[in-house]
């Protein structure tokens, strides 16, 4: 998602996109899984899991480009003879994109492109079979038709290989520079996690390493020739020359790769000082870290549900999270009291996630099961991820619910009843939160549970039994999840009426003798924040001494 290119405090009177990837190499992982991560977030975005079809596609035939941001008709582009299936964010090849936006020199936007970043990743993953071949389809796709968007960076793997790739336009003056696009992709390192979040992380490359990185023709001599580069190609930094990072990059941005890397590499402190934007002189945060242990798919998940917890940018630290210590922060991100200009920590987990996935790509087995597409259609705290097999012919209806879109309600739809949940919690986070906690780690870990017990069976089965199964798998587990979930929000409104809690006793609430429920536990002011208000309220609201 976007990160607009205005000064930092002029993101005040806007709305500004913000997403998150994270990274795992195989060699880094417990199971010798390539996994990555994606947080799509967007203020008033609805988005369940898409679906496109294998296809056969005849010779001529025109594919219709949309923005995926706004919906925005761009032009037509040649459509490819075969496509394959994908499945939110993955193919039936375990292909996996993910992105953020970083923005970037707002003079390279390409206003005559046909394709925009999110129509590219989508296109890509119907039309390739490896990460390196999405690679090919990105770029030669944006040089033929022109790229639409701002800065981007793409998560780009396969089952075997992990990749990032940092893509802008440049401009749309073809007398100025004939070639369309400015790229780089470096691979991640086997052993390495990586991260990015809507800040560019490639500053120099090995030119020389055909086999682990690749770039445009043009990704110097374009920077030349603007003026914005002048040192020898061996010194070229990408983020210096198209998308230098500011305080916002660093402290907005930067601050959610660092917190995944603190979480799972050690001696991060050292980088502490990159995080907080201040310093301009501190060391540059690296593109990845090797982790003090291999990670899980449950790992990413819990990284994804990030709140800065036990860091220098906790959010428990001032009472911008209310009564009940929310740590989420009301929005814009920036905002100003008695001319002083403030800022807001932006976590990983933030309530604007319109979807969440974690992506596991296995080489050892049939694709049809190898690649698993854990998804949470809300913010990734405040749901489970539901196992989605990439060979899934449809998109379960929870996640792809008829007549459902962003001003339209369902009870049959993931995306509203989920976000119903969150934004009763929200506000009365500390109250709420276990409960919610509680239902979600439980699907959560009945869904690891039961894994090799469904692989172990789909194995058994022939090539088309297979995808019928674990279709049927994916749309029993999304209609599971949407039925506790529905449960939730009930149980919560009965629990936490009014601001008190019921009591329960064995998992059911009590009654007194009388058969009435039992008076509710009217738990007032949370510690911390009862001294604050004391303070500030001093003996204006002081009970007199008797």
């Amino acid at each position: 998602m976007k990160k607009l290119f205005l000064p930092l405090f002029a993101l005040m009177a806007t709305t500004s996109f913000a997403c998150t990837n994270y990274i795992v190499g195989k060699k880094a992982s417990a199971d010798g899984s390539v996994i990555c991560s994606y947080s799509a977030d967007s203020y008033g975005m609805f988005q369940g899991l898409v679906h496109y079809p294998a296809a056969k596609h005849a010779k001529g035939e025109l594919r219709k480009v949309y923005e995926w941001d706004t919906n925005k008709y761009l032009g037509e582009i040649a459509e490819a003879e075969e496509t394959y299936n994908v499945i939110g964010n993955i193919n039936e090849w375990q292909v996996t994109i993910g992105e953020t936006t970083f923005g970037g020199r707002e003079e390279m936007i390409d206003t005559t492109g046909v394709i925009d970043y999110g129509s590219l990743i989508y296109i890509a993953l119907q039309r390739s079979k490896n990460a390196r071949q999405a690679i090919d389809v990105m770029t030669s796709l944006v040089e033929k038709y022109g790229y639409y968007s701002s800065g981007e960076t793409f998560t780009i793997c396969d089952p075997n290989e992990a990749w990032i790739m940092e893509m802008m336009g440049t401009g749309s003056d073809r007398k100025v520079e004939k070639a369309r696009t400015v790229w780089v992709a470096v691979r991640i390192p086997d052993d390495m996690i990586c991260g990015h979040a809507n800040q560019s992380r490639i500053t120099t490359f090995n030119m020389k390493d055909k086999e682990n990185v690749r770039y445009s023709k043009n990704v110097v001599s374009y920077a030349r020739k603007m003026g914005w580069f002048s040192g020898k190609d061996a010194e070229f930094s990408y983020n210096a020359a198209y998308a230098a990072p500011d305080f916002s990059g660093r402290r907005i941005c930067d601050a959610r790769v660092w917190t995944f890397f603190n979480r799972y590499a050690d001696g991060m402190d050292r980088y502490i000082p990159w995080a907080e934007g201040k310093d301009a002189n501190a060391e540059v945060m690296p593109l990845w870290v090797k982790p003090n242990k291999k990670l899980t798919v449950h790992d990413v998940e819990e990284a994804m549900r990030d709140h800065y917890e036990n860091t220098p940018f906790s959010l428990d630290q001032d009472m911008g999270g209310g009564i009940w210590d929310m740590p989420y922060r009301p929005t814009p991100l920036f905002f100003e009291v008695d001319g002083k200009k403030y800022f807001n920590e932006r976590p990983v987990s933030t309530q604007q996630a319109g979807f969440v996935f974690v992506s596991q790509m296995r080489s050892w087995m049939p694709r049809e099961v190898g690649g698993c597409f854990w998804f949470a259609n809300d913010d990734g705290n405040m749901a489970p991820f539901t196992p989605v097999y990439c060979c899934a012919t449809e998109s379960p209806r929870p996640y792809n619910t008829p007549g459902v879109d962003e001003l339209n309600f369902s009870m049959d739809n993931a995306f509203w009843v989920q976000n119903w949940v969150s934004n009763m919690v929200y506000p009365r986070y500390s109250m709420m939160f276990p409960s919610l906690k509680q239902v979600r780690d439980s699907l959560d870990n009945s869904y690891f549970c039961a894994q090799k017990e469904v692989e172990d069976k789909a194995l058994t089965l022939d090539e088309a039994a297979r995808v019928k199964y674990l279709t049927g798998y994916t749309a029993e587990k999304a209609d599971q999840m949407l039925a506790r979930w529905c449960q939730l929000a009930t149980y919560l409104i009965v629990k936490y009426n009014d601001m008190t809690i019921k009591p329960e006793q064995n998992g059911r609430f009590t009654r007194t003798k009388y058969g009435l429920g039992s008076t509710p536990v009217r738990p007032g002011y949370p510690a911390r924040y009862a001294r604050g208000l004391a303070k500030e309220v001093g003996s204006r609201l002081e009970e007199p001494q008797k």
